[in-house]
């Protein structure tokens, strides 16, 4: 057993520079696709949500144009000021809005989505902001669609019984749009995004809390500074937009790769494991969700796997889909998985890795839940990126951790780390785990150093929550920045 603090991986910027931090290397080098060609420079937005909202959602994106203080001078390098979101600073990009490009929900339509029938409420919302979406992204004016959720909207769904009178009296000819919500966790965010996979632009979803202060945040929620407020969501729409905030700094010796994430949901009615998922990134986070075939729970340590078939026709997809993005195929695929590696699983990814001539295929299962823990001196949590080696293929990993450059830990809660066993693989433990800390990084939803899992499985749960509302659609891949 050793313990061993690695690096904190660099992020490579405009320029090729490079800095450790998302928010400190785009202010001092721009995007790293700051020199590239048709990178996004002026984004057009669309605006949809309550039209008594609207005016100030898009007065408070104006004023991000401009530099946004920052929030404390005792962290300067957690809590940094925004530098504003113009073509001459930061992502070196603007935001480009229009009248023809608003639409408002009135008050009446927003007085359809409150009443005694939860399900039926978040239905009706669905519906209604879908419509607006679908009628902005037609004749391609807008590149990115922002969602001004409505307030009054709870994010509850139906009891289980209710789930299976729908299924009993639903036919197989009952359309996407009205389909019964089922399961008792649906909410406005998951069901809206699945509603609207098949339109042109991503949607980003912003609470009112965002922009207004004098609105409360709901139950569960800290509202973050300004500043961060502003990171995040500029660098997410900017992601969006199809722009490259920052990558993995990548060695002309290295072989090109490919990051694959399965995991695994249940369907729309909680009855079955309907499909596997994998997420397909290279260095530069683009990613192309690929939906594979049905799993089912192992009755040995009761975790969902796949059959041989299945694994070698789901990583065979994958490596289709990086092939038809990229022009060429992977020399290197690295897959996550949320569970054990079975000899099925093994025997089918190996088959479609050699089938495809890749030359090196590594399989790794990322543990959630470590029962290893680490304690330091102090009331301080172990640092980001802390590595405590088990045995020759079992490891625990502190993704989330005290960040030196932050001088403090910049969560609320213990952290726990991940978990790490290799199931194929030519690399150290060390290796791998320096890997999956520069993989923790690739999220461009947020800009602090506390990503717990990988950009692989992280995307997974994102996509698997949105593609159960979706099961109703034909197997087909899309881009990551229509789920995150």
């Amino acid at each position: 057993m050793r313990a061993e603090a690695l690096d904190e991986p660099e992020l490579e910027f405009g320029g090729a520079s490079r800095h450790i931090d998302p928010r400190f290397g785009i202010c001092s080098y721009g995007p790293a696709d700051l020199a590239v060609p048709g990178a996004p420079r002026a984004i057009r937005v669309g605006l949809v949500g309550p039209s008594a909202s609207l005016d100030g959602l898009r007065n408070w994106l104006e004023r991000c144009r401009d530099p946004i203080p920052a929030k404390d001078e005792r962290y300067p390098h957690l809590f940094p000021a925004f530098p504003g979101f113009d073509t001459d600073r930061s992502l070196h990009s603007t935001l480009v809005f229009s009248d023809r490009n608003t639409r408002g929900l009135s008050s009446q339509v927003l007085r359809r989505m409150v009443g005694p029938d939860k399900a039926e409420a978040l239905e009706l919302a669905v519906a209604a902001y879908a419509d607006e979406v679908s009628a902005l992204a037609e004749g391609n004016r807008v590149d990115v669609i922002l969602i001004a959720r409505p307030d009054e909207l709870t994010d509850t769904g139906t009891t289980v019984r209710r789930q299976r009178r729908a299924v009993r009296s639903s036919s197989a000819g009952t359309s996407a749009a009205a389909m019964p919500l089922g399961p008792q966790t649906a909410n406005f965010h998951d069901v809206l995004k699945a509603r609207v996979l098949h339109l042109g632009p991503p949607i980003q979803i912003i609470r009112r809390g965002t922009w207004d202060e004098t609105v409360a945040t709901s139950a569960g929620r800290r509202r973050q500074d300004e500043a961060t407020r502003a990171w995040n969501l500029h660098v997410a729409m900017y992601y969006k937009a199809g722009g490259v905030p920052w990558r993995l700094p990548r060695a002309t010796t290295d072989l090109t790769v490919c990051f694959i994430g399965v995991s695994f949901y249940r369907n729309v009615y909680g009855t079955a494991i309907e499909t596997s998922v994998a997420q397909v990134f290279n260095e530069r986070g683009d990613g192309v969700i690929v939906r594979g075939g049905p799993a089912s729970i192992n009755s040995d340590d009761k975790q969902p796997h796949l059959s041989a078939a299945d694994a070698h026709g789901l990583l065979n997809e994958a490596l289709e889909a990086y092939r038809r993005e990229h022009r060429t195929l992977p020399a290197r695929v690295v897959l996550h998985k949320s569970s054990r590696f079975t000899e099925p699983e093994l025997d089918g990814f190996q088959r479609a890795a050699d089938g495809r001539g890749v030359d090196a295929l590594e399989l790794v299962w990322i543990v959630g839940s470590e029962p290893a823990h680490l304690f330091r001196p102090g009331a301080a949590p172990p640092l980001r990126g802390t590595l405590l080696t088990l045995e020759d293929h079992a490891a625990a990993l502190y993704t989330k951790g005290s960040v030196q450059f932050y001088s403090t830990y910049p969560g609320m809660y213990v952290p726990q780390p991940i978990g790490i066993r290799p199931a194929m693989t030519d690399r150290s433990i060390r290796e791998i785990a320096a890997e999956l800390l520069a993989l923790s990084k690739m999220n461009w939803n947020q800009t602090q150093l506390d990503g717990r899992l990988p950009v692989t499985l992280r995307t997974a749960n994102q996509v698997k929550a949105i593609l159960r509302f979706a099961s109703f659609e034909p197997a087909t891949s899309t881009t990551y920045a229509h789920f995150m």
